[in-house]
């Protein structure tokens, strides 16, 4: 187990900052978007990286390292664990199904599911498709579970990075809990509405939620890098180590090297890996509207406030596995992002997809901060 104390991290990293571009960026090398990523790295972060694609070409930069430990810089091509932008690919799957006459958004989840979301509170006959994939269900989110968070903070963590869960278990632990509130009265963003949809996804295929990832989306995309690990712990080719503080509340806290880990506790809700380069591809083709026909492209980007239940992201609407994110100087992004242990990832851009940045950071404490610095640097 690697351990770094939070404040020698910046004695520990090996400042660089680096950017790769085609010969027609050479005059527009992106000062701001390169200062940004070495704030973020001088406020904390291990490393951090951004690629960026539009007209005039794709535009990758770095700053910090991939490993504390031994100081290796961040590179392009790297894998690294997108926690809940996993969800975008989920409510695509079903959109697709939607868009061949399969399932109807506004199908109960008790239609495909039946007596699962039933008593304490919950009646899945009352709670639509289209409310897990918006999260208005007002399911509670498994991962708020205050018993199974006992096993995700510190060294407990250690003791249970490798557990299994299945599907029906982790629904089970979110629908022991109370429900946030009554279906559509509400957003409350939880991972088990994501668990359900995918559920739904296999009873309808009759096939696993990572073979149809595979089928429908990976494959014809040629996403290479890009695989949903299901039980293997470990990241396949080149990654950064994942820096992680395991939700410490110290004020000075360790850091730990989280990168392998067994991820059945985020699945279709969080547990897929990729790349920049694989995410351009991907939230490209879907922002241009090339991976559903118009009426389920428009489902979903069709967004509810954010507001008015646990706290989200400021400044946002949700859609189906997509949000919009206004800064401060007026500009609406769209796409998504995630947190896993040591890595917060993000991919935002333009509603048509004609510009797009990816990016991520494999630490888990500089927060979004880093995040909307880069975004203000590159789309105000």
């Amino acid at each position: 187990m690697t351990i770094f104390k939070a404040g020698l991290l910046l004695s520990a990293v090996v400042m660089t900052a680096t950017a790769l571009a085609a010969p027609a960026e050479a005059a527009h090398d992106r000062a701001g978007v390169r200062r940004s990523l070495e704030r973020a790295v001088e406020s904390g972060a291990p490393g951090m990286v951004a690629e960026i694609r539009d007209h005039r070409g794709r535009w990758f930069g770095s700053a910090g390292v991939a490993d504390l430990k031994t100081g290796e810089e961040r590179r392009s091509g790297e894998r690294f664990r997108i926690g809940s932008t996993t969800k975008t690919f989920t409510a695509l799957l079903v959109l697709q199904l939607v868009a061949e006459g399969r399932l109807s958004l506004d199908d109960s989840v008790d239609t495909w599911l039946p007596g699962l979301v039933r008593g304490d509170g919950y009646d899945g006959r009352q709670i639509t498709i289209r409310q897990l994939l918006n999260h208005t269900s007002g399911i509670f989110n498994y991962g708020n579970d205050a018993e199974l968070m006992k096993k995700a903070v510190g060294a407990a963590w250690y003791e249970h990075r490798f557990d299994t869960y299945t599907p029906a278990e982790l629904v089970k632990i979110g629908l022991s809990n109370p429900p946030y509130f009554a279906p559509g009265a509400g957003f409350g963003y939880s991972n088990t509405n994501y668990y359900l949809a995918a559920m739904i996804i296999e009873r309808i295929t009759g096939r696993s939620y990572g073979d149809e990832l595979e089928r429908r989306i990976l494959r014809p995309l040629g996403m290479s890098h890009t695989y949903l690990p299901g039980r293997d712990t470990k990241i396949r080719g080149e990654h950064p180590v994942h820096h992680s503080t395991l939700f410490s509340m110290d004020a000075d806290p360790e850091i730990h090297d989280a990168t392998e880990m067994n991820q059945s506790f985020a699945w279709a809700a969080g547990g897929m890996v990729s790349t920049t380069g694989d995410l351009q591809r991907f939230f490209g083709k879907l922002l241009a509207g090339k991976l559903l026909p118009a009426a389920q492209q428009r489902e979903m980007f069709t967004t509810v406030a954010t507001q008015g239940g646990p706290p989200w992201i400021p400044h946002t609407r949700y859609g189906l596995g997509v949000f919009s994110q206004e800064l401060p100087g007026g500009v609406t992004l769209w796409g998504n992002g995630g947190a896993a242990y040591g890595s917060w990832t993000f991919a935002m851009g333009t509603r048509d997809g004609s510009r797009l940045l990816t990016t991520q950071i494999n630490g888990d404490w500089s927060g979004l901060a880093p995040f909307d610095d880069l975004f203000a640097a590159e789309f105000s």
